[in-house]
């Protein structure tokens, strides 16, 4: 019998892994509590997740393994945390699994942006400037220039600084508002602050590849071309495959450093100041539009399930000139970019006669693109329910405090 796939969290993801192990015939579970992957043809079977953070998650797949039978399994991660709790648990869950990640002595170096800035600094890879501050105080005594960033060292939990990704200061007066929002949300020591680098999606590019011991197998360089929100790019919204040498080079430079096995995405945005691709992150599990692979010849998901199996993998390059949408987000981004000048309808439009791979629609697979739509309205209907509770429940407590002379 053919050893099936459990995939731990995530939703856009995990509906190209799922799309691409499906299509191989290779049977497909998920722990998710997104309900757009759960209603892809392609995943047989679909559990609540904990979430990496939770106390029983570890349990819960362990469980999921012995109650049905899935010695010898895939078990791939989707999201920072689902890495990290994988990558911490490796030994016990490689009991029960083939496990598609690596241990926490090779992650820690991708999941914690400090000692990721630190080892592409002693390899010689530029990144954009950044400090890390104790408290307040040292923010108080920075000496830098604006606009800046604040950025999550690592995510661990979801609230809404983990959840945007960063936040820009244009003065000094709301770095410190910043960043005391910031540390209290995920501790002084996990708060970042950064020189911002200008540019939107054009400028942001990514290495991605499958590795074994420290040599690449497949890859392709990609451009992140446009962006939701333009600025930060929570999410890529259209992706397409690029020659980047010097991208390639120093993305396998840090990558052979930690000797690394397994799929990678390696994030850049070139700085037009100082004419350097600068490194913003290493993600050592799957990313959003992972489907671009299968488009350009390089099958991420399903190469990364062969060679959990100890099948032997070809060398290949991924193809230039193919691209991936986020359709209902790309069109709001490209209104944004149309609407600052730095984009035109016509080019808008030059994305679709290209070999294009979408994040929710497929011919074979169409219901996640059936539902996203209602599925978002409802999502913003209960996040603004849950906010203006929160907002009434904090104005109660205020009403009812004593009032001081």
């Amino acid at each position: 019998m053919t050893p099936g796939a459990l995939i731990v969290g995530g939703a856009h993801v995990s509906i190209g892994l799922a799309r691409s192990l499906g299509r191989h015939g290779i049977p497909v579970w998920l722990l998710a509590n997104h309900p757009i992957p759960t209603c892809s043809r392609y995943v047989q079977r679909s559990f609540a997740w904990p979430g990496a953070d939770h106390a029983d998650g570890v349990a819960t797949i362990i469980e999921l393994a012995t109650r049905h039978g899935l010695n010898g399994w895939v078990l791939f991660a989707t999201g920072d945390q689902d890495m990290r709790m994988i990558a911490q648990n490796h030994a016990l869950l490689a009991s029960k699994f083939r496990v598609a990640t690596e241990d926490w002595d090779t992650v820690q170096w991708m999941y914690d942006k400090r000692l990721t800035y630190q080892r592409a600094a002693s390899l010689g890879i530029d990144c954009p400037w950044s400090f890390q501050p104790r408290d307040l105080d040292d923010v108080q005594r920075l000496d830098c220039r604006f606009p800046v960033i604040l950025k999550p060292a690592y995510r661990k939990g979801a609230d809404e600084f983990t959840q945007a990704k960063a936040w820009k200061a244009d003065d000094r007066a709301a770095l410190l508002s910043l960043y005391q929002r910031a540390a209290a949300l995920v501790g002084n020591d996990a708060v970042i602050v950064q020189e911002w680098v200008p540019g939107n999606g054009e400028a942001q590019f990514s290495y991605a590849g499958l590795w074994n011991r420290g040599e690449a197998i497949v890859s392709l360089v990609a451009r992140r071309t446009r962006q939701h929100p333009i600025d930060f790019g929570r999410s890529s919204t259209f992706v397409e495959t690029v020659e980047q040498a010097q991208v390639e080079e120093l993305a396998c430079r840090f990558l052979k450093s930690i000797d690394y096995t397994g799929v990678v995405e390696v994030e850049f945005k070139y700085d037009r100041r100082d004419r350097q691709y600068k490194l913003l992150d290493v993600n050592g599990r799957f990313w959003t539009w992972n489907s671009l692979g299968a488009l350009a010849g390089v099958d991420f998901p399903y190469l990364a399930w062969r060679q959990a199996l100890g099948q032997t993998i070809s060398p290949a390059r991924g193809k230039t000139g193919v691209a991936w949408m986020h359709a209902s987000r790309d069109i709001v981004a490209a209104y944004q970019e149309i609407s600052r000048g730095t984009l035109t309808v016509g080019d808008y439009l030059k994305g679709f006669h290209q070999p294009l791979a979408f994040a929710n629609f497929a011919l074979d697979d169409p219901l996640p693109a059936i539902v996203e739509l209602p599925v978002a309205v409802w999502n913003r209907f209960a996040n603004g329910r849950a906010e203006r509770s929160k907002a009434s429940h904090a104005k109660s407590f205020s009403d009812g405090l004593p009032t001081g002379r």
